[in-house]
């Protein structure tokens, strides 16, 4: 399909008698038009953001914001976008936007003419009309493409719920051939639950898409996500498909591999600013990149621990990573029913739940009695007295770190089945 691009860029690039790069909705290069050398100097000239794009096959997102700004996403016809050297566009820009049935799906490119007389130096209405219908039939290329992600809903699901054994192999064997070079990892699976309704037709950035059904205890189904990663950033793809997933996905904490760490939120509370869930009771949870087909399985259940993770606990906000989700990890990977050890049953209860919340924040804050009070608003006396109670109710001894461990466990497990 790469060659259909390129011949359809080829041939706006004629129509309007300049070199024409395409990216897909994300920015991302999929195909470029030859650039002729300067007719002066008989140097080759490129604009940086151009350059950026062919050597690096992304756009940063500085560039990303300004053209954004101009309403790209939602025009149907040509857009005019002036330079702007403090985001890094030195040169004009022709967008065409490419849409199919009223979706974007990319956007095709041109360096406009500089001058005060750029407008009428550069293509004329007729030349855009022309371009434009040459756009539309690389919109319906890019929605077919998108939509073969949903078509191996089937060898994705089937690789997610074989099992071990020879089962799992042929399903593997069978998304790989599905694939094809879509195939080549390394991959992160993407979790959104609860799921209610069907397969999305397009979730840009996905390889496949599937929904697995509820296990004993769950509330609706799962959506699961095959995203192949680009570079070296775990995050970026997974945020993109999720921008489709769920309507206001949120970045989250500490996001993008080997970026700076968003800013800890005090114990027991969620961060100030912290965003809702995308919708009502929907989260999602991102897994470890894996290389193979064979560990998907895996990749699966952290993406699912990390979904459970993100509802149980505001401050991971609707989307959670798994590796940032610290004790979750294993309490999710326990017993699928809610916690009942009888030490902490009738502390769980909901006539002691402002205890039970003491109880959790004095544990998060490592037993640091003047850092809990002032979390929980409290003089350090009540937090004493409260603390007293909870040792009657659950006979443990919060002088003792193993009692400290299991009431820890106890609280935080209960979180998960809320």
């Amino acid at each position: 399909m790469k060659d259909e691009y390129q011949d359809l860029v080829d041939e706006i690039s004629a129509l309007l008698g300049a070199p024409a790069t395409l990216e897909n909705r994300d920015f991302r290069l999929i195909a470029f038009g030859a650039h002729d050398s300067d007719s002066d100097g008989g140097e080759l000239v490129l604009d940086p953001v151009r350059t950026r794009s062919i050597l690096t096959r992304q756009s940063t997102s500085a560039v990303r914001s300004w053209f954004e700004g101009f309403g790209i996403a939602r025009a149907t016809g040509p857009v005019r976008i002036p330079a702007a050297p403090d985001a890094g566009v030195f040169r004009g820009r022709i967008c065409l936007p490419v849409r199919y049935r009223g979706i974007v799906q990319g956007y095709v490119w041109l360096l406009d003419q500089e001058g005060p007389d750029a407008a009428a130096a550069g293509p004329g209405p007729q030349a855009l009309a022309a371009a434009m219908e040459v756009a539309q039939r690389i919109g319906v290329l890019l929605a077919q493409e998108a939509k073969a992600g949903a078509d191996l809903s089937r060898e994705f699901l089937a690789v997610l719920t074989a099992g071990r054994g020879w089962q799992q192999d042929m399903a593997v064997a069978a998304l790989r051939l599905a694939l094809g070079t879509a195939g080549e990892g390394p991959h992160t699976v993407v979790c959104v639950a609860p799921w209610a309704g069907e397969i999305p037709q397009s979730v840009p950035g996905a390889a496949a898409v599937c929904v697995v059904p509820a296990q004993d205890g769950e509330a609706g189904g799962r959506l699961a996500a095959l995203v192949r990663m680009r570079g070296t950033d775990a995050l970026a793809p997974a945020l993109t498909a999720l921008g489709r997933l769920l309507p206001r996905a949120a970045e989250p904490q500490g996001a993008g591999a080997g970026g700076p760490r968003a800013a800890q939120p005090t114990p027991g509370q969620p961060p100030a600013g912290a965003p809702a869930a995308g919708a009502p009771g929907m989260n999602a949870g991102v897994s470890d990149p894996v290389r193979a087909l064979g560990e998907l399985p895996a990749a699966w259940e952290q993406a699912g621990a990390a979904a459970r993770a993100a509802a149980a606990q505001p401050r991971f906000g609707p989307v959670a990573q798994w590796s940032r989700i610290g004790p979750y990890r294993m309490l999710a990977a326990l017993s699928p029913g809610p916690a009942d050890d009888p030490a902490a049953r009738t502390l769980l209860s909901p006539a002691h739940r402002e205890l039970a919340r003491t109880a959790e924040v004095f544990l998060d804050c490592a037993g640091q009695a003047g850092r809990a009070a002032a979390v929980l608003g409290v003089h350090r006396q009540t937090l004493y007295y409260r603390l007293g109670k909870v040792e009657q109710l659950t006979g443990l001894d919060l002088d003792e770190g193993e009692d400290r461990l299991l009431l820890h466990m106890a609280l935080k497990a209960s979180r998960l089945h809320r």
